[in-house]
């Protein structure tokens, strides 16, 4: 995009005082020069940070804008791809709409994440302040200013991660200042990206085994998901317009000196020592995971929840496959109330048949769903999220069909060595290094119980991401990186209930089975994937604000 556009971004500033309001509870607490902290309404606050245990409670209240967001971004991340559909209430709700492809900037999801993260960076941009403030003042030790300030940086560098890579130019501010409204070029959201997660590795200790502290090697992590995305040239407003009312995709090129960050900085990672592989891939999730460690350090970085009420349903929140389909699931609702849903069979089938002895499938899907109210057996797969081998959920439930849940208590899971591995697979294989991709590819092929490769090619490192993070929140973020997503999503024309023998409740399907409303709807959703996705999919909407108004972040995405 050119500068001349983004220059006359600051003239967009709040046109009423309400968006200005608006405006300041989302982006800013305007630190004084004493080094309190005003609360959006001019009173000041004085600095809370008298230690180094208060410097670290302090930071760690950003967590309360990331714990909502645990489930939220699988209705964005998940559902704008071909592997999911959406449940969630009335057809009107976001859920569905963005199963739709038709989200919009008053669509829930996006105002909900949009909103927490950049509140989030607010956050951590008054506490950097504070922070300083305080070791300025001797009330902190060196060690204790490093801890906290790596941990406010480290966040702050994921939140633009996530901004940018679904959202593309965003405004960047910091505590030394920049415009909450003014949107910038994509490489100066990367740069600042960069240089918070580069001050976070020097800032932050060795990974010790608890994911839930960030560390110099989560740091590193990061950087090389960065670099990664980075590496795959992220498209700018003016690419992202021309295509934005077509069936199609860009170019696929790549920017072969980030790639090589990419593979610096997962090698700082592995060469570390501090991480494994678990050997047992279906003991990963949940608080059994959790509690026991199993004597792998797998999790890399983890968003603590610890009976918090911050998305409640968070038991299922690493890959929100709340799917209770076919069984008197939460609250005792039916089958066609429920959340969301795998898009279809054919996502199963096609893994079976490319790779039947791969452990990783049994403990992703279930097989067989039946119906209490028609009495049938559906050969209808679905992500699982039972109490035995659910994916991010709390395996301490014994009762499949009592899932009432009031608390969230599993954490989610941000970062796994696994992803470590295969960034670095990925970037070789770019690189045109496959042999060398070796490696790290078939340690994971290894575990899963598959055949090892000489040399893994691009599309086998696609398949490995699906593989290996089914719905782990990855799918739109590697579409978009691949450029890739109106083909992938198109793939569902050859799904099962794509055909037209499902489009009619009551009529006899494909499968010679009455079709009941489940069905007509996951036709009805699938057809709408094929129809809407565009080439304006590859960033999502600008966001109304808080209660509505417009945020002031001009332009739109196009075509939204």
């Amino acid at each position: 995009m050119t500068h001349r556009i983004f220059n006359t971004l600051g003239k967009n500033v709040f046109r009423t005082t309400l968006a200005l309001t608006a405006s300041t509870l989302l982006f800013s607490c305007n630190a004084s020069d004493d080094g309190d902290v005003g609360d959006g309404d001019g009173n000041v606050i004085s600095n809370p940070i008298t230690n180094d245990a208060t410097a670290l409670s302090t930071v760690n209240g950003v967590y309360a804008n990331w714990q909502p967001l645990s489930s939220s971004f699988t209705f964005i991340i998940e559902l704008n791809s071909n592997k999911m559909i959406s449940f969630e209430g009335e057809e009107s709700e976001a859920g569905p709409l963005n199963s739709r492809f038709e989200q919009a900037a008053d669509t829930w999801y996006q105002r909900k994440v949009f909103n927490n993260l950049f509140l989030g960076v607010s956050t951590n941009n008054d506490n950097i302040k504070l922070l300083n403030d305080a070791l300025a003042g001797g009330k902190l030790t060196q060690a204790g200013y490093n801890a906290a300030l790596g941990k406010a940086k480290f966040l702050r560098g994921l939140a633009y991660l996530y901004l940018v890579q679904l959202w593309g130019e965003v405004p960047v501010f910091t505590e030394e200042g920049g415009s909450a409204t003014e949107r910038q070029p994509i490489d100066d959201v990367y740069n600042q990206i960069v240089a918070d997660l580069t001050d976070a590795e020097s800032l932050l200790a060795d990974y010790n085994g608890d994911p839930v502290t960030p560390s110099r090697q989560a740091a590193e992590a990061l950087l090389a998901r960065a670099y990664l995305a980075w590496g795959d040239n992220p498209l700018s407003y003016e690419q992202v317009q021309a295509i934005a009312e077509k069936q199609s995709d860009p170019e696929f090129t790549t920017t072969p000196s980030r790639l090589e960050l990419a593979v610096k900085y997962a090698d700082k990672v592995i060469s570390s020592g501090k991480l494994a592989l678990d050997p047992d891939f279906s003991k990963l999730f949940g608080r059994d995971y959790e509690s026991n460690k199993r004597g792998a350090n797998e999790h890399l970085f983890t968003i603590k929840h610890d009976g918090d009420k911050n998305d409640a349903q968070g038991n299922h929140q690493t890959h929100c496959a709340w799917t209770f389909p076919f069984q008197n699931g939460e609250n005792g609702r039916a089958f066609n109330e429920l959340h969301t849903e795998v898009a279809d069979i054919n996502l199963y089938d096609d893994w079976k048949r490319e790779q039947p002895n791969d452990k990783r499938l049994a403990k992703t899907y279930f097989t067989k769903l039946k119906n209490p109210e028609d009495g049938f057996t559906y050969t209808y797969y679905s992500p699982i999220y039972t109490p035995v081998n659910g994916k991010g959920v709390d395996q301490s439930y014994e009762d499949a069909e009592n899932l009432e849940i009031t608390q969230n208590s599993v954490d989610r899971i941000e970062l796994r060595y696994a992803e470590v591995l295969l960034i670095k697979a990925e970037a070789l294989v770019q690189l045109g290094r496959n042999k060398e991709a070796a490696a790290p590819f078939n340690e994971l092929r290894r575990r899963a119980g598959i055949a090892e490769v000489d040399a893994p090619t691009f599309d086998q490192i696609k398949r490995e991401w699906d593989y290996e993070f089914t719905y782990e929140q990855k799918s739109l973020l590697n579409s978009l990186r691949w450029k890739d997503l109106v083909a992938s999503v198109k793939k569902v024309k050859d799904y099962e209930h794509f055909d037209d023998s499902y489009a009619t409740e009551g009529a006899t399907g494909r499968d010679g089975q009455k079709v009941n409303s489940f069905f007509a709807k996951i036709h009805k959703h699938l057809v709408a994937k094929y129809n809407n996705v565009k080439g304006r999919h590859y960033r999502q909407p600008i966001p109304e604000g808080l209660k509505g108004e417009n945020l002031g972040i001009l332009p739109q995405n196009p075509g939204y």
